[in-house]
């Protein structure tokens, strides 16, 4: 029988918590370790600074590591707008709001997300992750 914390007894919802967290610790392993080891991770709008997909579990892990390191921002809260279960067990999409906050200003800033994450036996195998890339450009002036 399975742990309810290892990946195969993960739901996509629970796996989207998880994700989330990772976001707020600003954690890149963390992150990295909810993914497939072949997992795709698709950037459909580009930002300044991301590029367009990491392909497998270390490139994600190698990616976050050098954004997150290299970025100032701190993550106070990921709003949860909403998320929907679709037709495929597989598939959950989620709209959110990331508040974060830069140590060269006094005010909070928005950067509105939506992620379409792909689950099979609890890892992530595909993500398509749509950001706000001008509240991302935002943030970072």
């Amino acid at each position: 029988m399975s742990h309810p914390d290892t990946p195969a007894a993960r739901t996509p919802r629970e796996v989207l918590t998880c994700y989330y967290q990772a976001m707020l610790d600003k954690s890149p392993d963390d992150l990295a370790d909810l993914y497939a080891v072949d997992a795709v991770h698709v950037f459909p709008f580009s930002s300044p600074g991301f590029p367009p997909s990491f392909e497998g579990r270390e490139a994600v892990r190698a990616g976050y590591r050098a954004a997150w390191g290299a970025s100032p921002v701190q993550v106070e809260e990921v709003r949860r707008v909403t998320a929907y279960e679709t037709s495929d067990p597989e598939v959950i999409v989620a709209e959110h709001v990331v508040v974060g906050t830069l140590p060269t200003r006094t005010t909070t800033f928005t950067v509105p997300g939506l992620l379409i994450l792909h689950v099979r036996d609890g890892l992530i195998t595909r993500v398509r992750d749509y950001m706000d890339g001008l509240g991302v450009a935002d943030a970072r002036d």
